[in-house]
């Protein structure tokens, strides 16, 4: 499942960023890293971008950056 899939007030653990070169870097150097937990705050009415919290503090990001990230739900 990717993060992009996650409704508002779910949560999960990242296990894998798909991004390649400077994006990897970008979101990395943001905090999202694997093993981290993270949740989905709001998402636009159209769906783009996502607000989501991890490190206790919130990151917007793209849906197509979202999508990129692997997460495992929390149960």
């Amino acid at each position: 499942m990717n993060l992009s899939m996650l409704k508002p007030g779910e949560r999960g653990t990242i296990t894998k960023i798909g991004a390649l070169g400077p994006l990897k870097r970008r979101l990395m150097d943001m905090g999202v890293l694997v093993g981290e937990d993270v949740k989905v705050e709001k998402v636009a009415p159209l769906g783009d971008p996502i607000e989501v919290t991890i490190k206790h503090y919130n990151l917007s990001l793209r849906k197509k950056e979202a999508e990129g990230i692997s997460v495992e739900v929390a149960k």
